[in-house]
């Protein structure tokens, strides 16, 4: 009988990537042209201007790729998964070519002590410029016993990493404000990163799953313009999230003229009309799903597959309001406000046409002078120094 070591060898994780041909000996060189087309789609993806864009492109030519540490608590990896399936950029070109991808619990290779060293590695090497992402309520109840990774607590780690990391991002809604392990009534006491983390600055990114595209334009607006999008008063970048999805929604010409699917699968929902009485969160949602859909796929969110928006991003509506129970609309505006095609004209006396034209011809006169002045390379002259 052959035998067999009770002691495994070490994890080459070269020797696995060699194998799947993505070794960085191995790994086809990317052609600056191709790096920088890659690079401007991951900016216009998220809404970039042209300005911001083009530093983008300039800091990632230079070399620039932040550090990013990815914790994992209590969640079911969904947002990881979406990050998975982006292809503008693909996620080989985000993790190889725009980022450093130095910790992340589902993507490593490595395992058990090796993958400590890494975390510990980059957190010494990149401290204060690192980028902490949190994916994953964190339970606090009876000291937080209920998540553990390599015998410390999940309250331990995201302490600790956060502690020296230059940019916190908690993405989904978990990792947020709780998300479903903090639905009651939440034993574990899962919370989000915000109440953890008190005093510290943490951009959230709530969603279930969130937009990958919504994370990927805070990272590359902290790692090239070395600043944090605006945010509102729960941390969310205005963006992203300062709009209700209600008012993008492509069905909200159907619910301005009061046509509603009343039931799933009736006239009403195959014609595509509006999803409110089925229970819609989204005249209370704030998040861009309606603008920017999941993985470049058309209609790829509920409200596009004939469902109706759940609210996962807010706090109060997600796993809280019952599935089909109606909300509030934020700023109502019925369709009956709107001006008639006839309306009651009055008249206007012989005197006051002649001011209007007097006051005309001289808005044109001026227009014309300023227009020449433009045109000859100098500055407009004032109505002044035209009399004078």
């Amino acid at each position: 009988m052959p035998h067999v070591s009770s002691v495994p060898e070490p994890f080459d994780v070269s020797a696995l990537l060699r194998s799947l041909g993505s070794a960085p000996s191995e790994r086809p060189p990317v052609s600056r042209r191709d790096f920088v087309r890659i690079v401007s789609a991951a900016a216009a993806a998220v809404g970039l201007t042209g300005a911001a864009a083009g530093k983008v492109v300039e800091a990632a030519v230079k070399g620039v790729k932040p550090s990013v540490i990815w914790l994992h608590f209590q969640e079911c990896t969904g947002c990881t998964e979406s990050l998975l399936r982006t292809s503008h950029p693909g996620i080989g070109s985000l993790i190889l070519d725009l980022i450093s991808l130095d910790y992340h619990e589902t993507l490593f290779a490595a395992a058990g002590q090796q993958a400590e060293a890494a975390l510990h590695e980059a957190m010494e090497k990149h401290a204060g410029k690192y980028v902490c992402i949190i994916e994953g309520a964190i339970p606090v109840k009876d000291n937080g016993v209920y998540c553990k990774i390599g015998g410390k607590t999940a309250l331990d780690i995201v302490n600790t990493v956060a502690a020296k990391a230059g940019a916190i991002i908690a993405i989904g809604s978990c990792a947020s404000w709780g998300g479903v392990p903090s639905a009651d009534p939440n034993p574990t006491g899962a919370t989000g990163a915000p109440d953890v983390l008190k005093g510290k600055t943490v951009v959230t990114i709530p969603g279930c799953p969130a937009n990958p595209y919504n994370l990927l334009g805070t990272v590359l607006q902290f790692v090239t313009l070395g600043t944090l999008p605006a945010l509102d008063e729960k941390g969310r970048p205005k963006w992203a999230y300062g709009r209700t999805i209600h008012e993008h929604c492509p069905r909200r010409a159907h619910f301005d003229a009061g046509r509603f699917a009343e039931a799933y699968g009736d006239a009403g929902h195959r014609e595509g009309y509006c999803l409110y009485k089925l229970g819609c969160k989204g005249p209370a949602t704030h998040a861009n799903c309606s603008t920017n859909h999941f993985n470049e796929v058309p209609d790829a969110w509920p409200i596009g597959l004939g469902h109706p928006c759940f609210g996962c991003t807010e706090q109060k509506l997600g796993f809280r309001v019952p599935l089909h129970d109606t909300v509030d609309i934020e700023r109502p505006t019925p369709p009956d406000t709107y001006p008639g095609i006839h309306e009651p004209t009055g008249t206007i006396g012989a005197v006051a046409a002649g001011l209007v034209g007097v006051a005309a011809g001289a808005v044109a006169t001026y227009g014309y002078m300023n227009s020449k002045a433009i045109d000859s390379d100098a500055a407009p002259a004032s109505p002044k120094q035209e009399r004078s």
